[in-house]
């Protein structure tokens, strides 16, 4: 079996259809389908059985309380079967023909441990957008990660991995935002990545999901996975001389990482003591940092935010 597509349903009853038809529809057909339930209660479970009742290559899964995103990813890897293994969430979709096409260019570069594809993201939003790739490809992990502003696009579900890369990796359960600790640790097991400007993921718009909704809690978690990945980069004397424009990608990174804090400052009045102080100043915010200190940063980021906000009432 080539395939192994993995898929959690929880609570998605009216997005799942679509879902599932937008890969039985697909021209490749060596797959194995892997739909876990996590303990829905709106009829996605029923919809889940009778797709296995009628296709013989989907198998379903259903768990016994409702475990979270990682946990169902988890399941579905551990059934897992395929050469390589691909995750879709239930609320979205993949163009026609993209499982064709990954899988040709797949069999003509075998050595890719992992390929990333375009992706709408937050379609069916005013906020949609297309996010592209060339055709490259990665040997030095921290030239993807920087190059292609990889933090930007952790997502787990617009990469086609081999199952192998899986095989001492989970994602972590109890967490908000596991792409972003996750996607690092698959990294260590690649050791060739690639870009692609073929397929097409529906990243759909979901105003219930975690982006939308994210609390202190949850942009802690955004923030715990970055600063892992930030403290790495900034640490492999490796990665400044493999990397172009090292010190320019790496600023963009910080200054990424650095609103994610600002942020959780702003809904916890924390500032975390781990926030590491790096040598870059390529933005206003950035260089209000050196000058005045993270926490006066805080603290004004939070009054400008909160002057804006009642200015708009």
């Amino acid at each position: 079996m080539k395939l192994s597509i993995i898929i959690p349903v929880y609570q998605t009853q009216s997005t799942l259809k679509r879902c599932v038809d937008s890969i039985l529809t697909q021209d490749f057909r060596d797959w194995q389908m892997i739909l876990v339930d996590d303990a829905s209660t709106d009829g996605s479970a029923k919809t889940c059985e009778n797709y296995a009742k009628r296709e013989g290559r989907i198998q379903h899964i259903r768990l016994k309380r409702n475990s979270g995103l990682s946990a169902a990813r988890n399941a579905g890897l551990s059934k897992a079967k395929g050469d390589y293994i691909m995750f879709v969430d239930s609320d979205d979709y993949l163009a026609s023909d993209t499982l064709k096409e990954l899988m040709e260019q797949l069999s003509i570069h075998p050595d890719y441990d992992m390929l990333e594809f375009p992706l709408y993201r937050h379609f069916g939003s005013p906020r949609q957008r297309r996010v592209t790739f060339p055709r490259r490809e990665y040997t030095f992990n921290a030239v993807y990660w920087l190059e292609t502003k990889a933090w930007q696009h952790t997502y787990a579900c617009n990469k086609v991995y081999k199952r192998e890369v899986w095989q001492n990796v989970r994602f972590p359960e109890g967490r908000t935002f596991e792409d972003t600790f996750t996607l690092p640790q698959v990294l260590r097991h690649c050791n060739r990545v690639a870009t692609t400007d073929i397929g097409l993921y529906y990243y759909t718009f979901n105003p219930n999901g975690i982006t939308q909704r994210a609390g202190a809690k949850d942009l802690n978690s955004l923030l715990d996975g970055n600063l892992i990945m930030l403290r790495r980069m900034a640490a492999d004397k490796r990665a400044k001389q493999k990397v172009k424009e090292y010190d320019r990608l790496m600023a963009d990174y910080y200054a990424d990482v650095l609103n994610i804090q600002l942020d959780v400052f702003r809904s916890t009045g924390k500032i975390r003591q781990d926030f590491p102080i790096l040598p870059y100043h390529n933005t206003i915010k950035l260089k209000v940092l050196h000058l005045l200190g993270l926490k006066t940063l805080c603290k004004i980021h939070k009054l400008v935010c909160r002057n804006h906000s009642s200015a708009s009432l």
